[in-house]
């Protein structure tokens, strides 16, 4: 199953211009490429947890460049990211919580 082209990912960093897009745009590639191991069917929840948990670690370390342009990760980009992890777990049918999901994350 394919991801709903309809869905914008982190829709309130891209509208807010405290978060350069080019940041964001990483941060969106991340959950790219979760979303593209979902479309393959994979059901394993511990591979899906283990590509979450990849993405998150890679986010956190995107702090350090978030704090380079003047910006940081931080309560609307939480909640951000949090939507979109909710909404990509919901629309794949996966039984996993956002905060288990995005549990690896230090900020």
């Amino acid at each position: 199953m394919k991801f709903d082209t309809n869905y914008q990912l982190l829709a309130d960093m891209y509208q807010d211009d405290y978060f350069p897009d080019f940041l964001v745009d990483k941060i969106k590639n991340l959950l790219q490429q979760v979303i593209e191991l979902l479309e393959t069917g994979e059901t394993d929840m511990t591979i899906i947890q283990n590509k979450f948990d990849e993405a998150v670690e890679s986010i956190n370390d995107l702090q350090d460049e978030f704090e380079e342009n003047e910006s940081e990760i931080e309560t609307v980009a939480r909640d951000s990211i949090g939507t979109s992890v909710d909404y990509i777990l919901h629309w794949f049918g996966i039984d996993i919580d956002v905060e288990d999901a995005i549990s690896a994350r230090d900020w």
